[in-house]
């Protein structure tokens, strides 16, 4: 029971993770609330569903995502984004109205219906004499790898020290050459295809509805804002503390109450610890 109730956070922990560390570096990085973050992830579960259905393999159907994902990322930078990055409030206005947009255009293209997104590996591993379903292990893993990977591209990479920079001091890192709106395309786009991976690796786990980007908007805030804006590390931390306290409180109570009592959680080291838990 303990060996499956661990490996269950495990698996939250790793969905939210995934979900987050693209609004992480938006947000976090880059001080930029993109409200169709949600809808980046539906885009990327309903890539996954419609290849996986026309070609018969999911794991084309996750590349395929990520490359929608950061066109999708690139067309909302180069149409709109980057008129309103020195209006904070004008972003997310128009990128509500762009996850509204995208909500009812997967809803008029597709339906209302739950798509149809096979698991790519089946059956159950043996762990201590305790079964459990081989595709989330490998969600895990992926987790790991990816925020392994982003923290390679952030910390060794000419990429993610012209980021870094451009993000302590704007004004010298363009004094020095640095083109800071080129630096911001590049990371959102990247944003957004970490959003859509996440979609696609997830999929087989949930309803695939176009509703459903509204559903890790939330938590993904609150990951970011827990753990520590503009910290990958405080990812880590905030996709622990929130899929770890939320899979813990799920044993006992109704699945509402523990979202409540976790935003509850939430608001409380906001309070105390307001650059949370490893800020940057």
């Amino acid at each position: 029971m303990y060996l499956e109730a661990a490996l269950n956070i495990a698996t939250m922990v790793s969905i939210l993770l995934l979900v987050a560390l693209g609004l992480a570096i938006v947000f976090g990085l880059m001080n930029i609330l993109n409200m169709a973050h949600g809808e980046l992830v539906t885009i990327g579960a309903f890539t996954a569903s419609l290849v996986q259905v026309h070609s018969g393999s999911f794991w084309l159907g996750v590349v395929a995502a990520i490359i929608v994902g950061a066109l999708v990322g690139w067309v909302l930078e180069r149409g709109l984004i980057r008129y309103l990055y020195d209006r904070p409030m004008g972003v997310i206005l128009a990128t509500w109205g762009v996850s509204l947009i995208i909500q009812q255009g997967l809803l008029l293209l597709f339906g209302p219906s739950p798509q149809i997104v096979y698991t790519p590996i089946e059956g159950s591993i043996t762990l201590f004499g305790n079964p459990y379903p081989r595709y989330r292990l490998v969600l895990i893993a992926a987790a790991v790898l990816t925020i392994a990977a982003t923290a390679i591209v952030m910390n060794r990479t000419r990429f993610g020290l012209d980021l870094r920079t451009v993000i302590q001091n704007r004004e010298v890192a363009e004094l020095v050459g640095i083109d800071s709106r080129r630096i911001f395309m590049f990371a959102l786009v990247g944003a957004s295809a970490l959003a859509a991976l996440a979609g696609a690796l997830v999929a087989p786990l949930i309803k695939v509805v176009p509703t459903m980007g509204a559903d890790y908007l939330a938590p993904s805030f609150f990951v970011v804002i827990v753990g520590g804006a503009g910290s990958l590390m405080g990812v880590v931390a905030g996709s622990a503390f929130i899929g770890g306290l939320r899979t813990l409180l799920d044993y006992q109570v109704p699945t509402t109450l523990s979202q409540a009592l976790v935003l509850i959680a939430a608001v409380v080291i906001v309070r105390f610890r307001p650059r949370g838990l490893l800020p940057a």
